[in-house]
């Protein structure tokens, strides 16, 4: 159902790219991040993390046993991983301590096991700090770039599935595209200013983190 071959470009960072397509839980933590800041900073959040963790993958098991001040400090250090650090370090954290207790550290788990695209799309669903849209982007990120395909995964994910559009991570394959994908969201954002009370188009982005705490 999944062909671990497939390439990335979200990132635009060859390494941080070659570890989101073949690290399932660099993926799932790519996507967590990808609120309120652009998404190659995002994207390449995990491959940031890997390396000052001191290694060229992330293990849940790992990130979920980790300090949670240690954690939040590889977070922190200059350059952040992340515009909020300490509250996305602790999402990560929660993530991968679900990954743990539900699926025993595998993150390719939650899709893999899944039977159909509204299984897969529920699963997702049900991670710490996903909600649906980010559940359904990362479902069409899974079909349109690693060739995770349950059936009716294009339903599943709504929109972000549809063939041809520039709409989310997903669909990004390089510069052009993250410059169409860019422009979609900036147009939507404009759309959402200027709409009439009570016909406000659905929102781009997951809500954002809770303020930092000093």
């Amino acid at each position: 159902m999944s062909d671990t071959r497939r390439t990335l470009r979200i990132a635009q960072h060859p390494q941080a790219d070659e570890l989101l397509a073949r690290s399932p839980l660099a993926a799932l933590v790519g996507m967590l991040l990808d609120q309120r800041i652009p998404m190659e900073w995002a994207f390449t959040g995990p491959y940031t993390l890997a390396s000052r963790m001191g290694t060229d993958d992330l293990d849940a098991r790992e990130i979920a046993a980790y300090a949670p001040e240690a954690f939040t400090a590889l977070f922190t250090e200059k350059p952040a991983v992340h515009r909020y650090p300490a509250s996305m370090a602790r999402r990560v954290q929660r993530l991968c301590q679900y990954l743990v207790e539900t699926y025993d550290g595998d993150a390719a788990a939650v899709w893999e096991g899944a039977s159909s695209g509204a299984d897969a799309l529920r699963r997702l669903n049900a991670l710490p700090g996903f909600g649906r849209q980010k559940a359904q982007i990362f479902l069409a990120l899974l079909g349109k770039r690693l060739g995770v395909r349950p059936p009716g995964w294009r339903e599943a994910a709504g929109p972000y599935g549809d063939e041809g559009a520039y709409r989310s991570a997903a669909d990004i394959t390089g510069p052009e595209s993250l410059a169409r994908v860019r422009a979609f969201k900036q147009e939507a954002k404009r759309a959402a200013k200027t709409a009439p009370p009570g016909k406000e188009p659905a929102p781009q982005k997951e809500p954002a983190p809770e303020k930092e705490v000093p």
